[in-house]
């Protein structure tokens, strides 16, 4: 059995402080990325290994884009997933300064949902077959008994 990664006595979990940030940030300025087992103790923080990491590399590292994502972006965002998949660290390091993370995010959150409004599958990048049902207000039941023949109707 693996042992845990820190004690979970005594860590700070949630939303990371100013403070803890700029300690993070002091820490890897002078010593760099290194051993992440023991950097929050020498740091100076009451976080586990694992959160200081996930807080540098997806949110505090100086070169990271900050900001809304480019036409371009998302196009090559497109293309590459079309190619690649959900393998968003492949696909991250296609777009300089944007972390896996926010580009998965960006994906769920934006792309996809568009992509299926367009009449797209997000998945095969191909034109659905099926046109998406839309009621008419002719198809909405009156009734809700079940021997009403207009809530069978079904779309094509």
């Amino acid at each position: 059995m693996r042992k845990p990664c820190c004690a979970k006595e005594g860590t700070n979990k949630g939303a990371w402080s100013k403070d803890e940030d700029q300690k993070l940030i002091n820490y890897i300025k002078i010593h760099g990325e290194g051993c992440w087992h023991s950097l929050p103790k020498a740091a100076g923080l009451e976080r586990c290994g694992k959160s200081c990491r996930l807080r540098w590399t997806n949110y505090l590292r100086p070169d990271i884009k900050r900001g809304n994502f480019a036409q371009d972006e998302e196009d090559l965002i497109i293309k590459l997933h079309a190619l690649l998949g959900n393998r968003w660290s492949l696909i991250a390091g296609r777009l300089p300064g944007r972390t896996d993370n926010e580009v998965k995010n960006y994906w769920n959150s934006h792309i996809r949902k568009k992509l299926i409004r367009m009449g797209m599958d997000p998945n095969n990048h191909k034109l659905q077959q099926r046109l998406p049902c839309l009621k008419t207000p002719q198809q909405t039941p009156i009734s809700f008994t079940a021997n009403s023949s207009e809530s069978k109707k079904k779309c094509i």
